[in-house]
């Protein structure tokens, strides 16, 4: 068996290609829910929804571009930003949830950072799609940083 380097994996490696799939799948479905509620449903991204934007929408370009020909290496620059993003959205809910004081929110002009604009089932807002959102995003590059040290 030929030995590669550790950062990057056979071009038929078909597990790293469906992770690195599963993950832009989830930032295309990310990216196109955002618009969905800002353009269609009308509901006005605050500061922090903002934020979340910036690292989510350059993954659903970098990703897809990793697949043909496939190259793993894109998950040391794809997980960074899927962290960065988490970390955003994490905030996000946890002032939204009352966990951090509004005085801590960012937002000044515009849409309230800790006000919830939707809810389904009960429970699930939009800081809380994307704290989901960002999680297998980053799950999935990590496992194909795993897969790719095999």
């Amino acid at each position: 068996m030929p030995d590669y380097p550790p950062s990057s994996a056979p071009a038929s490696d078909p597990a790293s290609w469906m992770l690195i799939f599963i993950a832009w799948l989830i930032a295309a479905s990310g990216t196109l829910g955002a618009l969905f509620f800002g353009e269609v449903m009308g509901l006005p991204p605050c500061t922090l929804c903002w934020y979340q934007r910036i690292f989510m929408f350059p993954l659903a370009i970098f990703l897809p571009l990793a697949l043909f020909p496939l190259d793993t290496k894109v998950a040391r620059y794809a997980l960074p930003l899927a962290l960065t993003g988490l970390g955003f959205a994490v905030f996000h809910w946890f002032l939204q949830m009352g966990l951090i004081s509004p005085a801590a929110s960012p937002c000044a002009q515009g849409s309230s950072c800790s006000e919830i604009e939707a809810k389904w089932l009960g429970f699930l807002t939009i800081p809380l799609m994307s704290v989901c959102a960002f999680a297998l995003i980053s799950i999935s590059l990590f496992a194909t940083l795993i897969q790719g040290k095999k």
